[in-house]
């Protein structure tokens, strides 16, 4: 297959996302394809929003093509300490965000491309979408051993997950997305989606683990522009539009009139930590201590990511119980975050008798605690 190559503008969308609600007058119909001009999560994430919230779908389906430097994207229900090692990403700069749709926990780098379908709730099909997919990447090499799953998984060679995908349904619109790993860092990938952290309980959804593969592994004379491209083709051939890709700024609030708010709130504590359902730790840690080995236990309770049950058990020889307990009472309350939480042991630790021994054993104490965060 020769692919045409694509027309793409930075056109003002207020000729094309003409909806009432969004302050842009007239109707238009046929299908859209937009890919965005940032990869920034927080803002890309806020353009699925907008779109579902703002523009009319009625007689318009979209495509929206998106990539984004390295962040790991949680389901609207899942629980970040049980999904992966936040210590690691952290430490890589790696962002952490909460979507609006369900499924499960996806990492993205500029080696993955997004695909969001928008639709009418009442037009929503994401078989549909996936056989798209699937179509687009084998127009583009045909050899590719490659099909949907009934669990809306794409696999290649029967046996790698190539692409996830999720959905959010509105009351009158529903948007449908996936990834397509291309040239991810798999390293990266399976490190950061590997939680460190022992005795969680909870009730929020799940992932469910995949071996995955890049699409350049089995070809590499693939590019992500040759993908994005053959994408955008077979969607114009499939909603029988011309193969033009308009390209937007997702900070443009001319063109997406409070999509700046939309990416600010996707981007806070609350929004990201403080949607976790509710969930336990039941977990245990050793202190090595002046040639002793100090076996200590933790009970807590996190609701809305802030501590609401506080249990330390350890011997009381080894720590004033009247500290332990000011400890424990300063921890209920605060947000299970290890910034928030060393910041709140350190002032604890100020008011503390001036003694170097307890002082130590003070200090030992807090760092464990915050590893557990």
């Amino acid at each position: 297959m020769v692919l045409r190559s694509s027309f793409k503008s930075c056109l003002p969308l207020s000729c094309l996302l003409r909806t009432p609600r969004a302050g842009f007058g007239g109707t238009a119909s046929g299908g859209l394809i937009i890919q965005s001009l940032s990869n920034n999560v927080y803002q890309n994430l806020a353009v699925e929003d907008w779109i579902h919230d703002h523009m009319n779908l009625e007689n318009r389906q979209v495509l929206f093509l998106w990539r984004n430097s390295p962040a790991v994207v949680i389901g609207r229900h899942q629980n970040p300490w049980q999904e992966c090692n936040l210590q690691l990403m952290r430490q890589k700069n790696i962002k952490l965000a909460r979507r609006r749709s369900g499924g499960g926990t996806v990492y993205h780098d500029l080696g993955n491309i997004n695909l969001t379908f928008f639709t009418t709730r009442k037009k929503y099909e994401r078989m549909e979408n996936l056989k798209l997919v699937v179509k687009a990447l084998k127009a583009l090499r045909p050899q590719l051993d490659i099909h949907v799953t009934d669990r809306y998984d794409i696999l290649l060679d029967g046996q790698y997950k190539i692409s996830g995908t999720a959905a959010k349904l509105g009351r009158t619109t529903a948007y449908h997305h996936c990834t397509l790993l291309c040239n991810a860092n798999k390293s990266v990938l399976s490190s950061v989606l590997k939680s460190p952290y022992k005795g969680l309980k909870s009730n929020a959804t799940p992932s469910v683990p995949a071996s995955v593969k890049n699409l350049f592994e089995e070809d590499p004379s693939l590019t992500c522009e040759m993908l994005l491209d053959a994408l955008a083709e077979e969607y114009a051939t499939q909603h029988r539009i011309d193969h033009h890709i308009t390209l937007i700024n997702p900070t443009d609030e001319t063109v997406l009139p409070g999509i700046n708010d939309k990416s600010k709130e996707l981007q806070t504590w609350e929004w990201v930590y403080g949607k976790t359902p509710k969930f336990s730790i039941s977990t245990c840690f050793n202190m090595v201590y002046k040639d002793s080995v100090l076996d200590v236990k933790v009970n807590m309770d996190v609701k809305h990511g802030r501590i609401e049950a506080c249990d330390i058990d350890l011997p009381q020889e080894w720590l004033p119980p009247a500290l332990c307990s000011e400890l424990v009472k300063s921890l209920i309350g605060s947000k299970f975050c290890p910034n928030e939480t060393t910041a709140l042991l350190s002032a604890l630790l100020r008011a503390c008798p001036q003694d170097y021994e307890l002082h130590s054993k003070w200090n030992l104490l807090c760092e464990n605690m915050v590893t557990l965060m």
